[in-house]
């Protein structure tokens, strides 16, 4: 991402000058600089902020996973029916998009990260509460709160990680959601085992006493280090994130960080769109189309998020090496290419296949398009592209669901590779002033 190859003597250069490390790879805007260019409390400060802050995003993971796997139970508790229970589980979105924008605000007044511990904190008492709902009504209200919890994490931890990704100068985004989606695997693998043994009641507040106990000591260590410094935002003109010349302009105030913010949150929702159509009509396309057995289905929707991932964990290493547009191109276009196959091909094994490459494809589309969006508007642009993303994992399975009604589940599904196709349009269109800058 441009924001990485900044350097703090960047002024004193000309202005037509391009430091080496640039000139050697102008496709690549994340090329790392030498270990001596990081000052040393700004490197002592990275370490132990990226280890409380990964530590967060698991958490955060692990208790929204925790709480999904025992949707079953608390549904069987307020007696709700199938249209009942989708309405309850919409005040988890309706909370979550109600609180992100206020998150944004809250993040530049009182810092990222102060606002990342209090809704850790939020969302670890939350989570404790569903179970302890004997009304669809109350269950609704109880979500929205859990909703508010998880937005607001979801928004502080990205904007503080932004700032964290700023002091490194490293494109380390990707390996944060890597910690959401491995605390993820571990909270439904946990909450699997623990069914048949614990109550949700009690699963549920094990989950919570984690999350709070998490939150105190990665929190302790998160707030005793502090900002490199501001972080300069995208600029109009011919100043823009790539390290030329810092700028001190506030976020959303400018058209062109608005444009760009707003293209990048709709990046976001194209790879938040396949996300949530996977998660739940996977399954179901093994099952009912290609006539796959009900343990190989369950295993296409695992082997999808063990890509998604390990295309996680590889991303900062992929981002230095490839820069962050091509990656998010190469990300959207393996992302099409695996649903069409997975879509339109009746064997099981080339299926499986094309949902891994889907969840090769759509890894680094979202935590590249936030942190992207957080050099451009700061929190208020972490927060924008944020609650797109959200809106895209909302409205994917509707739309999936509808038009399987209208045609069939393999066609309705190919609107997930139209989705990877356009978020790799938008990449190379939001990367394109950057490039031309370096020109």
């Amino acid at each position: 991402m441009p924001l990485l190859n900044k350097k703090p003597a960047a002024s004193a250069r000309p202005s037509g000058a391009q430091p080496a490390a640039t000139q050697s790879s102008s496709a690549h805007p994340t090329a790392t600089q030498p270990s001596s260019t990081h000052p040393p409390a700004a490197s002592r400060s990275w370490s132990l902020a990226r280890i409380a802050l990964t530590a967060f995003f698991a958490v955060d993971g692990f208790l929204f996973a925790a709480w999904v796997v025992r949707i079953p139970d608390i549904r069987a508790q307020v007696h709700a029916s199938h249209s009942a229970l989708g309405l309850a589980l919409l005040c988890v979105s309706g909370g979550a998009v109600a609180t992100m924008p206020v998150i944004g605000r809250l993040c530049v007044r009182f810092g990222s990260r102060r606002v990342t511990v209090v809704s850790l904190l939020l969302l670890s008492a939350a989570v404790v509460l569903p179970p302890h709902a004997h009304s669809v009504p109350t269950l609704g209200a109880v979500l929205v709160l859990f909703g508010a919890g998880y937005g607001a994490a979801n928004v502080s931890m990205n904007s503080a990680a932004v700032e964290v990704v700023a002091e490194l100068r490293r494109p380390v985004m990707p390996s944060f959601h890597a910690g959401y989606s491995l605390g993820g695997l571990l909270g439904a693998a946990v909450g699997g085992l623990l069914a048949g043994t614990l109550t949700a009641s009690w699963a549920l507040a094990l989950s919570g006493v984690l999350g709070l106990a998490v939150t105190a000591i990665a929190g302790a260590a998160l707030l005793r280090t502090r900002p490199a410094g501001q972080l300069p935002f995208v600029k109009t003109g011919k100043q823009t994130a790539t390290g030329k010349q810092p700028t001190g302009n506030p976020p959303g105030r400018l058209p062109h960080a608005r444009l760009l913010v707003l293209l990048l949150g709709l990046t976001a929702l194209c790879s938040s769109y396949g996300e949530g159509s996977l998660a739940d009509w996977a399954t179901l396309h093994l099952t009912d189309d290609v006539h796959a057995s009900a343990a190989l289905a369950a295993f296409g929707y695992a082997a999808y998020a063990f890509a998604m991932t390990t295309g996680r964990l590889a991303g900062t290493w992929l981002s230095i090496r490839l820069g962050p547009a091509r990656l998010m191109v190469a990300g959207g276009l393996t992302a099409g290419v695996g649903m069409l196959v997975a879509a339109l091909t009746p064997s099981v094994p080339v299926v499986l296949g094309g949902f891994v490459l889907v969840g090769l494809g759509l890894s680094n589309l979202f935590p590249l398009a936030i942190a992207r969006a957080g050099e451009a508007g700061g929190p208020h642009g972490v927060a924008t592209a944020s609650t797109l993303g959200y809106a895209g994992m909302l409205i994917g399975p509707p739309v999936i669901g509808f038009l399987a009604d209208a045609a069939s589940l393999p066609v309705a599904l190919t609107t997930v590779a139209a989705a990877g196709a356009g978020a790799a349009a938008l990449a190379l269109v939001v990367h394109r002033p950057a490039a031309g800058a370096r020109q």
